[in-house]
């Protein structure tokens, strides 16, 4: 039995990776904003949403992550065999447009974020962009993602200032599983935003995508689907305690909006230069570690859906639409935060629309394609998982609908 044991956690630490790094990442500039935002404004009230947005993570990651162990293809992939090109082309050429412009978002987190360290973004942005383009195209998938998992570890930084500000602990757990629905658009707009930076479309992609290049079998998948919760998991605990850091420095001394994710490093400093520093320095992390992986999961997904060879494995010559489209995406990305007087806040809204739109589309053709037993076999949903599965994107698609309504009245405001 102790053998056995060993031998499961042998396999578990060999396939890690692919589901930590994408639930991880999903806390990018974005995500970090968002629930600075619920904290600095309601304070404990939005922890009860992190129970059922792990549910949906789970849910949406695990099916990803079995077509890829089973299939051995990527989601464009399997779209494109299954449902045609023209469907798989116009999918594409979405997501490519939502993506860069959370390129650029994140981009403009790395400025912003080393700005608080007196760093100028017109030195740190370059560096950065340089730095995100020779980690991809100089490594092989193995080094890339370990360098990726230790940026997963800094994460830790979060919990650490959530910590140190020293909040109601007696209240925020009260919070977390007490259901709080409020008819104020402010507090369904927040609602809905953490959900919508939560479980995105390019997060489905990028993971099946790193499952089939890391070499995941159906084998090895038990310690995979393992993997995939457990990142889930820290994601959600990561989120809590950036929503309990800004209510208890800022919410609890006077509820606000704030202007952006610096502005709640800033709301830390009355709690000690250490936790001030810390969430500043997660939020570089943060930044630059999404600036990396979202690039390369448009890549993996355009090159997979349309035919092209892709992989970290792969040289420039080898795969040269991949390397050119990551290359486009990092350069403009990084070049539009250095324009003056660009309307970075309009393009996050373009993106949250075009992502509202994509997502339920996203995951119904997730589920059509785990239920094909030609593809997954004995690996198919259960009935079970299927109501699980059709509820949260019924679920999504009414959040989405919200978001979608939302984010377009306050784009052409």
């Amino acid at each position: 039995m102790l053998r056995r044991l060993r031998q499961h956690i042998a396999i578990f630490f060999s396939v890690i990776g692919p589901g930590f790094i994408t639930a991880v990442v999903d806390n990018d500039a974005g995500g970090i904003f968002t629930y600075s935002q619920a904290g600095a404004k309601f304070g404990y009230l939005p922890l009860w949403t992190l129970a059922p947005i792990t549910i949906l993570l789970i849910v949406t990651q695990e099916m990803c992550s079995r077509m890829g162990a089973v299939t051995g293809k990527g989601l464009s992939d399997l779209i494109r065999e299954e449902f045609g090109l023209r469907t798989t082309f116009f999918l594409m050429a979405l997501l490519v447009l939502a993506n860069l412009t959370n390129v650029m978002a994140n981009f403009a987190g790395v400025a912003s974020s080393l700005e608080l360290f007196h760093v100028s973004r017109y030195i740190s942005v370059p560096l950065a962009a340089a730095g995100v383009w020779l980690l991809v195209l100089k490594s092989s998938y193995a080094r890339v993602e370990k360098i990726f998992l230790w940026a997963c570890v800094i994460y830790v930084c979060y919990i650490a200032s959530g910590i140190l500000v020293k909040p109601d602990w007696k209240e925020a757990a009260i919070q977390s599983v007490h259901p709080v629905v409020m008819l104020d658009a402010g507090y369904l707009e927040m609602l809905i935003g953490m959900v919508g930076t939560s479980v995105a479309p390019w997060m489905q992609f990028f993971l099946q995508a790193a499952v089939v290049e890391k070499g995941i079998t159906a084998k090895e998948y038990a310690e995979s689907r393992i993997e995939v919760i457990v990142g889930c998991i820290v994601m959600s605990v990561i989120a809590f305690f950036i929503i309990v850091a800004c209510a208890g420095a800022i919410w609890s001394v006077k509820p606000r909006d704030i202007q952006d994710s610096t502005d709640a490093a800033s709301a830390l400093k009355p709690f000690g230069t250490y936790a001030y520093l810390l969430f500043a320095a997660g939020l570089v992390n943060a930044s630059l570690f999404a600036a990396s992986i979202q690039p390369l999961s448009t890549s993996y997904t355009v090159c997979e859906g349309l035919g092209f060879e892709s992989g970290v494995n792969r040289t420039f010559k080898e795969a040269p639409i991949f390397y050119g489209l990551f290359t486009f995406l990092v350069a403009v990305g990084a070049a539009a935060i250095l324009i003056p007087h660009l309307p970075l806040v309009k393009l996050i809204l373009v993106s949250q629309v075009i992502n509202g739109a994509l997502l339920p589309v996203v995951l119904g053709y997730m589920i059509v394609l785990v239920n094909k037993k030609r593809l997954m076999k004995e690996w198919c949903n259960s009935p079970l998982y299927n109501l699980i599965a059709w509820s949260a994107v019924i679920i999504m698609s009414g959040l989405t609908v919200a978001l979608v309504a939302i984010s377009a009245k306050q784009l052409f405001r």
